[in-house]
C-alpha cells in the first residue's frame, strides 16, 4: 500500500475558536484543511453568557474560562498555538475601534494584546462577520464560488463579509448605513424582528428593501445569510426577489468559531515559527500513517485518531 502524505495544516491541524457576542460567547476545537472532514468542530462548543456589563476586564475573564475547558479536552491543540477569536466591532490592527453592540469601554482597547495577556499565548481577533465570512467561503456555502460573494449576518445587529475570489475585504460594517431613515440594523436585525412582533412576511418586505439596496452598491454573484435566523431560511427567503442568488449559510451557529480559528491560522502561516510547528507535525504525522499501513489497521477512525496524535505530540515537544 502506498504511503499517503498528510499534511497537518489541511487535513489534520487543529486549533482553538472563540465567538464573542453580545449575549453568550461560545468557544470550540476546530480541525481545519481542505479534507472532506475539516471545517468542523472536534467534538462540542462550549457555551457562558456573556458577562453584563460586557466590559473589557469581564470578558477577558470569561474567554479565560472557555479556552481553559477547551484546553482540558483530550483532543485540544497543543497551547503554543494562536487562540482566533471573533468580537462583534471593527477591529484594525488589533485594536477595536467600536462598539455599537458592546461597552464602549471597548473603543481604543488593544484587544489582541489585552486577550493575549488573559490566556498567556498568542491570540488573533477578527470582527464576528468576517469570521463567518471566512468559514462559509472557505467551508460552506461559498465555498469554490468566484467573484463577489457577500456574507450578511443577522442577529442582535447585522454584520457583513465581502469576498472577491475568497479574499476578504475586511471591516465592512453594512449594519449601520440608512434603511427607511434609520440606521439599517435597527430596523432589518433578527433582534429588530423579535422587538417588534413582525411576522415574516413583514420582515421579509425589510430585508427585500435592505438587500436591494446593498445589492445596487456590490452586484454580488452571491449573497450567504447567516446568523441564528439562517436555521429558518424557508420563512423569509422565497420571499425575497434579487438579481443575486441568495441562500442560507451552511455552517449555521459554528461559523464564528470556525472563522476565528482560520484568521488565527491564516495570520501566522507564513511565519518562520508556524512553518516550523507544521514541519515538525507533518513528519510526526506521516511516520504515524506509516506505521498505521504496516499494521494493516482496517479502521479509517483508529488511523486518524493515530497520526493526530503523533502530529501534536511532536508540536508539544518542539514547543
Amino acid at each position: 500500500m502506498a504511503k499517503k502524505t498528510t499534511d497537518p495544516a489541511s487535513g489534520l491541524f487543529t486549533t482553538l475558536g472563540v465567538d464573542v457576542g453580545g449575549t453568550g460567547m461560545k468557544g470550540g476545537i476546530v480541525q481545519l484543511g481542505e479534507g472532506p472532514k475539516t471545517g468542523r468542530l472536534v467534538g462540542e462548543r462550549f457555551r457562558v453568557p456573556t458577562p453584563q456589563p460586557a466590559r473589557p476586564e469581564a470578558v477577558a475573564g470569561v474567554l479565560s474560562q472557555i479556552v481553559d475547558e477547551l484546553d482540558a479536552r483530550p483532543d485540544a491543540p497543543s497551547r503554543s498555538l494562536p487562540v482566533g477569536i471573533d468580537f462583534p466591532a471593527v477591529i484594525h490592527q488589533g485594536i477595536c475601534l467600536t462598539a455599537t453592540n458592546m461597552d464602549p469601554s471597548w473603543i481604543g482597547t488593544e484587544v489582541d494584546e489585552l486577550f493575549s495577556e488573559a490566556l498567556k499565548r498568542p491570540v488573533s481577533t477578527v470582527n464576528d462577520a468576517d469570521a463567518a465570512g471566512l468559514a462559509e467561503v472557505r467551508y460552506g456555502a461559498g465555498a469554490g464560488v468566484q467573484g463577489t460573494v457577500l456574507v450578511i449576518t443577522l442577529g442582535t445587529g447585522i454584520g457583513a463579509g465581502l469576498f472577491r475570489d475568497g479574499e476578504l475585504v475586511p471591516n465592512l460594517e453594512l449594519g449601520t448605513i440608512e434603511l427607511d431613515g434609520a440606521v439599517a440594523e435597527t430596523r432589518a436585525s433578527a433582534a429588530a424582528r423579535e422587538r417588534e412582533g413582525l411576522d415574516w412576511p413583514a420582515y421579509a418586505e425589510r430585508l427585500q428593501r435592505y438587500f436591494s439596496y446593498v445589492e445596487r452598491i456590490f452586484y454580488p454573484d452571491l449573497i450567504i445569510v447567516g446568523g441564528g435566523i439562517s436555521k429558518r431560511p424557508d420563512d423569509y427567503l422565497p420571499l425575497l426577489d434579487l438579481r443575486a442568488p441568495i441562500v442560507p449559510a451552511a455552517l449555521k451557529n459554528n461559523a464564528g468559531i470556525v472563522g476565528a480559528a482560520l484568521w488565527a491560522t491564516d495570520a501566522l502561516a507564513g511565519t518562520a515559527t508556524r512553518q516550523a510547528l507544521l514541519g515538525t507535525a507533518r513528519k510526526a504525522a506521516d511516520r504515524a500513517m506509516a506505521k498505521q499501513s504496516v499494521d494493516g489497521s482496517d479502521s479509517e477512525k483508529d488511523t486518524g485518531r493515530a497520526v493526530r496524535k503523533a502530529a501534536k505530540k511532536a508540536v508539544k515537544k518542539a514547543t
